[in-house]
């Protein structure tokens, strides 16, 4: 089983198909590297795909400290990753959880990112939703610790963003609960609390990413409410960025709608290929309504 292994000795399994430009994939806190599937048999004809576990999700390792889950230390994971492919850069996919990750690592390593897709990011960002979202991940943690992974796995499974993928594709729903019943338990608790309820908020990072020139496409579901008014912010913010919004459409989006994600995934990788992602105009940023003033 190959293995790569981060700064601080955690060993993160991996799984790789295809040859060409590379492509790594940073799974949501409800999935691992399996729920890229249907990206990695889409990409992998064209590009070199790589799909990891986070520290926390096995077969990688799962420390038992909690001060080895953190923000940061999920941005150094996905430079771990890359700094064991031996290559200078990669494009970068993540979702939700790995979303936060993607969108660090391209300001903590512009120059390793030859683009980056940041879905499904955003939760817990408002400042009207900070306090609800924390209480609401520490009523997570506590859950994880006092129940198994069936029990665990119905509950959250079920969430508000998640219903719209069991209405769509209720077989496809069913694997991805079956999968998550099977994480470690530990790691789920100890992930919830470290990167989940600490993490800063996107509108914290307002600063650095006004700086931030790397090719990036935001995608987000319209019924992934948590995430809606963070990927305007953002859209508005970072220079190089895109913001694509799936139509009736929750926060698995990857799996829930997986030939529209990856249509628009590949439109964005081709033109980020053929040098021909733009930067936003700053005149389209003046303020005015209608440019007449």
């Amino acid at each position: 089983m190959p293995y790569a292994t981060t700064k601080d000795t955690v060993r993160l399994y991996y799984e790789e198909a295809g040859d060409g430009d590379v492509l790594i994939f940073v799974h949501e806190y409800a999935g691992d590297l399996r729920s890229w599937e249907p990206q990695i048999r889409f990409f992998s004809r064209r590009y070199r795909c790589v799909a990891f576990n986070a520290r926390g999700f096995a077969p990688s390792d799962v420390p038992a400290q909690q001060d080895m889950y953190s923000q940061k230390h999920a941005c150094d994971d996905i430079l771990a990753i890359v700094d064991h492919l031996g290559i200078e850069s990669a494009h970068i996919v993540g979702l939700s959880m790995g979303g936060f990750a993607t969108l660090h690592f391209g300001l903590e390593h512009p120059e390793r990112a030859r683009s980056l897709v940041v879905a499904g990011c955003g939760y817990g960002a408002e400042g009207d939703k900070r306090a609800q979202f924390q209480a609401e991940v520490e009523a997570a943690a506590q859950l994880i610790e006092q129940s198994t992974g069936e029990a665990f796995a119905e509950r959250y499974s079920e969430g508000p963003t998640r219903v719209q993928f069991q209405n769509k594709d209720p077989r496809g729903w069913m694997e991805f609960r079956e999968q998550l019943a099977e994480h470690s338990m530990q790691g789920a608790a100890l992930t919830m609390r470290g990167v989940q309820k600490a993490r800063p908020s996107i509108f914290d990072l307002e600063d650095n990413m006004r700086h931030l020139n790397v090719p990036t496409l935001i995608v987000t579901g319209d019924e992934d409410d948590p995430c809606l008014v963070p990927n305007i912010f953002m859209k508005r913010t970072i220079p190089s960025a895109a913001l694509s919004v799936l139509p009736n459409a929750g926060h698995t989006i990857n799996l829930e709608d997986p030939d529209r994600f990856n249509s628009i995934v590949a439109e964005f990788l081709a033109q980020v290929s053929s040098g021909r992602w733009p930067m936003r105009d700053p005149r389209s940023t003046s303020g005015s309504i209608l440019g007449v003033k």
